[in-house]
């Protein structure tokens, strides 16, 4: 496989060949700690088969990640003479070890031509906020077990360093902590492979990273709020803040509790789908699928987790990824910028058009399929035809005369939730506008 790199507009994410590469991530933190080679292979197989190219785990896992077992009764670190588990002690003694196992899936992952987005540790291990922890990591420790740990994986060529693990940087002791595990992983790959921070819900790293050398591209958490920060705010934000690539590391996962609370109900498809949409035409350079079940590796449902992992696997925003990645294959937006006001009184709820514009030609995510006014103004081309993109489907349209007065309606295609659609404005002729 190709190392990723930055793409020379600090825009987009490319391959080392320089063919622009959009990032397809699926959120699985408890791959490495959670499922035995087999179970693995089988996972990898079926996200490569629905088109993700990105998987995201966790070295040290949330899950009681220090204490616990994986699937070879191996834990990844040993306990120093104070009884702590020391991140300077990786636990290699024996045949296959945790970290054998680890390198068994970041290989067969990289077989199957999957990136992986690795975590080195979740984020309670050195800011425990909430979870299990323990806070293990110093800025003296971290360096060292960053480094080892990239000299241990930096043969792959599929790799990519996500730092953070779901936490806030709140104190100097923090950043510390991170700018030095991030030296130590650039001098254990010598540069290898890039690196980017997952921060805490409705965040993003440009808030805490913004302007450190070690951060490659930006990560934002949409998250599972509601009501929160729309990804698509989250988004210019964090591009606003700094000339660098910016993901969508963690948007609702599908079946996810609302707000965390079952009586809200449960996050779906067209929600995830609303997600993805939003942040490609908001101008981010990927997009990070997830289900509630999956990122933990759930074997027994409840209420709050109603799939087993493996059942999981095939909902239906999961199998519906396959358009997203056949649009973004056949519709190359690197010369496109994000807009904000595309249409007339875009308020930022439910309704709010993401919209994307070139020299020529604009697309614009409509999440309802209500009508729309567009502002002429926001475009340097006058549209003269117009097709349509059905996200659920995949198809587009013939072109379409455009209407002079701007406004767009399909009224035998009705409006609401999950009638949302692509709008491709352009003008094919190239003239300037009238």
């Amino acid at each position: 496989m190709k190392l990723l790199r930055v793409s020379s507009d600090n825009r987009h994410l490319e391959t080392a060949d320089g063919k622009r590469f959009y990032l397809l991530g699926d959120t699985a933190w408890e791959l490495f700690h959670a499922l035995d080679r087999e179970e693995a292979v089988s996972y990898l197989r079926t996200r490569r088969d629905q088109g993700f190219n990105m998987i995201q785990a966790v070295v040290l896992a949330e899950l009681s990640g220090l204490t616990v077992p994986n699937a070879y009764g191996r834990v990844p670190l040993r306990r120093n003479e104070r009884g702590e588990f020391d991140p300077l002690l990786p636990d290699l003694e024996g045949g296959y070890s945790y970290f054998d196992h680890v390198d068994f899936i970041v290989s067969k992952a990289e077989e199957l031509g999957l990136y992986v987005g690795m975590l080195p540790t979740w984020g309670d291990k050195w800011n425990k906020l909430w979870g299990e922890g323990p806070e293990i990591f110093t800025p003296e420790n971290a360096f060292g077990y960053g480094k080892w740990l990239a000299e241990r994986f930096c043969r792959h060529s599929n790799l990519l360093w996500i730092l953070g693990g779901d936490r806030p940087l709140t104190e100097d002791r923090h950043f510390r902590i991170l700018d030095s595990m991030a030296a130590g992983l650039k001098a254990g790959d010598g540069g290898r492979f890039l690196t980017t921070l997952h921060p805490s819900g409705s965040r993003s790293s440009a808030e805490f990273a913004a302007g450190r050398g070690w951060i490659d591209f930006h990560m934002n958490q949409s998250g599972h709020g509601f009501p929160s920060r729309p990804c698509y705010e989250l988004m210019a934000e964090a591009l606003a803040a700094d000339r660098k690539p910016v993901m969508d590391g963690e948007p609702c996962y599908e079946d996810h509790a609302i707000d965390f609370k079952p009586e809200n109900g449960y996050f779906d498809a067209v929600d995830v789908r609303l997600a993805a949409w939003r942040n490609l035409l908001s101008g981010a350079c990927g997009n990070t699928y997830g289900h509630s079940s999956v990122w933990c590796m759930r074997r027994d449902p409840t209420p709050y987790w109603p799939n087993t992992w493996e059942t999981a696997l095939k909902r239906p925003a999961a199998e519906a990824l396959r358009i997203y990645r056949d649009f973004i294959r056949e519709h190359d937006l690197t010369g496109f910028q994000p807009i904000q006001n595309a249409v007339k009184h875009n308020s930022h709820d439910a309704n709010f058009v993401a919209a994307m514009a070139s020299e020529h030609a604009a697309w614009l995510y409509v999440p309802c399929g209500a009508p729309v006014e567009i502002d002429f103004s926001a475009f340097s081309f006058f549209p003269r035809t117009m097709r349509l993109f059905e996200p659920t489907v995949g198809t587009l349209s013939e072109p379409m005369p455009f209407p002079k007065d701007g406004r767009v309606v399909f009224p035998a295609r009705g409006s609401g939730r999950g009638m949302d659609y692509l709008l491709r404005l352009s003008d094919p002729s190239g003239r300037s506008p009238e």
